[in-house]
């Protein structure tokens, strides 16, 4: 009975409420209808709010790939002084490298300056891999960038964008710690290959000697040679008084068979002469040849030795440079070694084959972009050399040909005064 008293009471307390309020004369009080929202709006309130990874939510062991890789030694130093710490300004490149690693796992405590420091260095690569949406859309940006050399920028966007996960994570990190390893045997053949530089310049010198010491021996047997020739051709006094002639005719005919001789040698003597002249020729315009790329390889042996005399590796070419430099054509295998020298001097490095694997049609653009154009005069097709000419003519930009496309002409060009004189 109680229960049934229960909810008897439970049903009845609906109309209890509807009287009482009929009898206020009020109307009830009902919640407002919600609003309506648009489908785009009710999506957006659906997705999780994500953002890309931060610096400081890295492991301890990323920071030290992430630093070492991403930024250079100048922006470190840099940021380090926003925090406070003005013995970043004289402490080594390790020291600095160190320091930066220590607090990449602070947030407040310079982790938020570094991750602003590296969004703002590789800005263009995180706008690109931003429009990947999947984890399989970043691999394939990270592999094509990874064959292009463009580690830095791609590098930190793969990491930190939404869709990378932590396998995705220690692939990329491998294959960055791998990539170091092949830098270091890179170096080390730079090194091999300077020694050869070195053996070639002294052979080139005693070449050079050896054609001095010729080229000397050959004017010294020209002017002896000029010297009997003009002997030779002195005339002889002719004695009549000893030996008369017998008639005027016979004086005549030997007059004339003595002036054809003397015809006759004198045009030896020409041709001779001719032939010495064409010899010196030759041998001055080899000289000139041999000295020239002496000077060229003295200056690059200059420039590579005083890489080598810097105590640290990633030490960059002399000043700091603010250009942006154009290299096109090449090899493909030596354009990440390119790109991280001119990205230790400071400058933007740009890149085009040549119309190989790129279209031609993105030269002009790319030569509009740079303040001066590099190019291997023995790794480029005559078409591209012809049109970077041009293009550089018409929109007043520096071109400079490089003997190779080796490595050292290339460091050689870019820490030249002269480059850096297009500045502005």
């Amino acid at each position: 009975m109680a229960d049934a008293s229960l909810s008897e009471m439970l049903l009845a307390r609906p109309l209890l409420s509807q009287a009482l309020i009929g009898a206020l004369g009020r109307e009830p009080l009902l919640p407002p209808a919600p609003r309506e929202l648009s489908p785009e709006l009710e999506q957006l309130l659906a997705r999780p709010a994500r953002q890309r990874t931060k610096l400081w939510k890295f492991g301890t062991n990323l920071h030290c790939s992430i630093i070492g890789t991403c930024l250079s030694t100048a922006e470190l130093r840099q940021v380090l002084g926003k925090i406070g710490r003005k013995e970043a300004a004289g402490a080594t490149e390790h020291d600095v490298h160190a320091s930066a690693v220590l607090i990449a796992g602070k947030h407040l405590d310079g982790g938020k300056l570094l991750h602003k420091a590296l969004d703002r260095r590789h800005r263009v690569a995180i706008s690109q891999f931003d429009r990947a949406k999947t984890a399989a859309e970043v691999r394939a940006r990270w592999q094509d960038a990874s064959k292009r050399g463009d580690i830095p920028g791609a590098y930190w966007a793969a990491l930190t964008h939404l869709a990378t996960n932590e396998t995705m994570v220690r692939e990329i990190f491998a294959e960055v710690h791998m990539l170091s390893h092949l830098v270091g045997a890179a170096n080390r053949a730079d090194i091999r290959r300077l020694r050869q530089l070195e053996a070639e310049r002294e052979e080139l010198q005693a070449m050079l000697t050896l054609q001095q010491e010729r080229l000397r021996d050959a004017i010294a047997a020209r002017d002896m040679a000029l010297r009997e020739l003009a002997a030779r051709c002195e005339p002889a006094p002719t004695p009549i008084l000893a030996f008369p002639p017998a008639s005027d005719d016979a004086l005549a005919v030997e007059l004339k068979a003595r002036l054809a001789r003397c015809e006759s040698h004198g045009e030896r003597v020409e041709q001779e002469l001719a032939d010495a002249r064409a010899a010196l020729s030759a041998e001055q315009a080899t000289r000139s040849d041999v000295e020239e790329r002496e000077a060229a390889l003295r200056r690059e042996l200059d420039v590579v030795e005083a890489s080598l005399a810097v105590p640290h590796a990633d030490a960059g070419p002399g000043p700091r440079l603010d250009l942006t430099v154009l290299y096109v054509g090449g090899r493909p295998a030596q354009i990440g070694h390119l790109r991280g020298l001119t990205e230790r001097a400071g400058a933007v490095f740009l890149y085009h084959d040549g119309g190989i694997e790129e279209r031609e049609g993105l030269l002009p653009g790319l030569v509009s972009r740079a303040d001066a154009v590099l190019f291997p005069v023995d790794c480029i097709s005559h078409t591209a050399m012809l049109a970077v000419k041009r293009l550089c003519r018409q929109t007043g930009k520096r071109f400079v040909p490089l003997r190779s496309a080796g490595l050292a002409p290339f460091y050689a060009a870019l820490v030249d005064p002269g480059l850096s004189a297009v500045e502005g």
